[in-house]
């Protein structure tokens, strides 16, 4: 993980060159984009990898993309940041600041906070991102006095910085979005955060989301609803272990595949 010593300058002078970032903004596209975190699971002094991932993005695409990840610093650390496929986008070559400025960048913005930022000077958006899927994989370590069934949350909060420069004001948004004749398009944001839970993924019956010692289709209802919304729909810890069942890493819907597959026989 780069420090924030190292890396402030760089990533400062490239919110500075997009007016995403620098300026305040003239306009708020109706669109909204999500982001989420996905859901693991580790055990303690054990690493995990978790990763954020992008969707819905408009066909005008991102140019700047900048937020922060939120975690219990007692729990978990994040050792490095890598950027996925959605950075994908050739504007590391194309861009002429790329050999001094990496588009995509991370630092330690304070004990438990890693910022997180992906960018272009380049005002031809077919070099920016407008495809879903990986923004960034997240690896860490676990602490190894964490108690198993503990839960780590992390979150995407926004960068710690003003509003714009000068403007005396807490930044509380998201940057995401691109610069259109010098005035700056802001997107709406959507987050889902992300878990590490503390536990060895070989404990339980696999597949069993609601603990309940059977695997059925009531097991992919309760993944495919704590997917779509965890707060209201929560699973133990021990459900978290046993419903990562697909033999990826992390909850997705791919397991709720996997247990309706076990359900009827096929595996």
């Amino acid at each position: 993980m780069k420090t924030k010593k190292i890396v402030i300058g760089a990533m400062a002078a490239a919110m500075l060159s997009l007016s995403v970032c620098s300026l305040a903004p003239a306009a708020a596209a109706d669109e909204t984009v999500q982001i989420s975190v996905s859901k693991t699971t580790a055990e303690a002094g054990g690493q995990f990898t978790v990763d954020v991932s992008l969707a819905d993005i408009p066909a005008a695409g991102i140019q700047v993309l900048n937020f922060s990840l939120k975690f219990d610093s007692s729990l978990i650390t994040i050792d490095s940041v890598t950027p996925g496929a959605a950075t994908e986008t050739g504007a590391g070559s194309a861009d002429p600041t790329a050999a001094s400025l990496e588009n995509f960048n991370s630092y330690t913005e304070s004990e438990g906070v890693v910022a997180v930022m992906w960018s272009t000077g380049l005002d031809d958006a077919s070099y920016w991102i407008k495809n879903d899927g990986v923004y960034c994989t997240v690896t860490g370590t676990v602490s190894d006095t964490a108690a198993a069934g503990t839960v780590a949350d992390i979150e995407i909060v926004p960068v710690a910085r003003e509003t714009y420069d000068s403007s005396g004001v807490e930044n509380d948004l998201i940057d995401c979005g691109y610069s259109s004749d010098g005035k700056a398009v802001r997107y709406n944001v959507n987050t889902t955060a992300g878990s590490v839970t503390i536990g060895s993924a070989t404990e339980g019956l696999r597949g069993d989301a609601n603990v309940d010692n059977k695997v059925n289709m009531a097991d992919a209802v309760a993944v495919l609803q704590n997917l779509a919304n965890s707060e209201k729909y929560p699973l133990t810890a021990q459900g978290l272990i046993n419903a990562d069942c697909d033999g990826t890493n992390g909850l997705s819907g791919l397991d709720a595949i996997w247990i309706q597959m076990k359900d009827a026989g096929a595996i």
